[in-house]
């Protein structure tokens, strides 16, 4: 007997989107089992006919992951409505879908995939992913805003106090940040806080994963070593969670 899993995890094994999107789009009546109109925490085994807004998901056979670097104007979200959408600027012949966020104005590394675990995974903050950023702000960096950003600083509008950073001058205006969180719009907030304004921000790391020499608006697959190590990483993760009483182990696409 073929073992039963919870729908919003199915579709996101799937590819279709993350956990929590499903869940959305459950409760909202887009998924269908069998023609019936699926409920939340539904179980399946995978050999229903399940359809999404009338498309029949399937699971891919071959897992992808892709290292995106993503143009100023392209919007991180998989929702057609959005012209400027992701998943329609790069065009790829698999359904997969961008890990996490880069806001519309700013642009470099961003990570997409089938792999709906792996985006759970890596979006949960409490793992202290790392990810690096070079910042162009409007005016002359002084050692006070450098600490302020590294100590730091209590967002009103998000109600909450950055974590801790490493932050270090690269030019009179132009700074690299490395963060282990993603607020929204966090690194224009705290800049803002400060009294400065980004001009352009661009994400070129992500774990050990390197932005280089990956043109604007191109995108490739992780190497092998690279895929293994973003796993691996994952999967420490998720076994120190497991390991303080929640969670469960992570399995790596194929």
């Amino acid at each position: 007997m073929a073992e039963l899993v919870r729908l919003n995890k199915y579709l996101s094994q799937a590819g279709v989107c993350s956990r929590r999107k499903a869940d959305e789009l459950i409760e909202e009546g887009h998924v269908t089992i069998d023609g019936h109109v699926a409920t939340t925490g539904e179980k399946v085994s995978g050999r229903e006919k399940i359809l999404v807004d009338g498309v029949a998901v399937t699971k891919e056979e071959r897992t992808v992951v892709l290292m995106v670097n993503k143009p100023r104007g392209i919007v991180c979200t998989a929702e057609k409505r959005e012209k400027n959408n992701i998943v329609d600027f790069i065009d790829y012949p698999i359904r997969i879908y961008p890990v996490g966020r880069l806001d519309k104005e700013s642009r470099g590394l961003i990570l997409m995939t089938n792999d709906g675990e792996l985006v759970n995974a890596l979006l949960r903050a409490r793992y202290h992913h790392e990810k690096q950023y070079m910042v162009t702000v409007d005016h002359e960096i002084t050692e006070e805003f450098i600490k302020q950003m590294e100590q730091g600083i209590f967002l009103e509008e998000l109600g909450v106090k950055t974590r801790r950073c490493r932050v270090w001058k690269n030019a009179k205006n132009r700074f690299t940040i490395i963060l282990t969180q993603g607020l929204n719009r966090q690194i224009r907030r705290m800049c803002q806080a400060c009294g400065y304004r980004v001009r352009d921000l661009v994400r070129v790391r992500i774990q050990d994963l390197k932005l280089e020499d990956l043109p604007e608006g191109e995108y490739r697959e992780l190497t092998d070593a690279e895929r293994d190590r973003l796993y691996a990483s994952v999967a420490k993760g998720m076994k120190q969670e497991k390991q303080a009483g929640g969670g469960t182990p992570y399995k790596a696409g194929k």
